[in-house]
């Protein structure tokens, strides 16, 4: 008998940049949380709770995040 196959989760990509002007690329977010009225916007908060996890992990402060831009989007 066949398998199933697996549902896969499907993932954005985004570049952000910090107030700093340091630069982090590909963050993943999953791509069910985007879309709607709120449009990238909740990937924000994602983000942020990684940095944070991060930065607690690292003892350093985490960083403010500047801007957001999806991977392959037009600027």
């Amino acid at each position: 008998m066949a398998k199933k196959p697996a549902a896969r989760a499907e993932f954005v990509l985004f570049d952000v940049l910090y107030e700093d002007g340091s630069r982090r690329s590909n963050r993943k977010v999953p791509g069910g949380l985007l879309g709607g009225l709120d449009g990238d916007e909740p990937a924000r908060a994602v983000i942020e709770q990684q940095d944070r996890e991060i930065a607690e992990k690292s003892g350093q402060p985490p960083l403010r995040i500047k801007s957001l831009q999806r991977v392959g989007a037009k600027k």
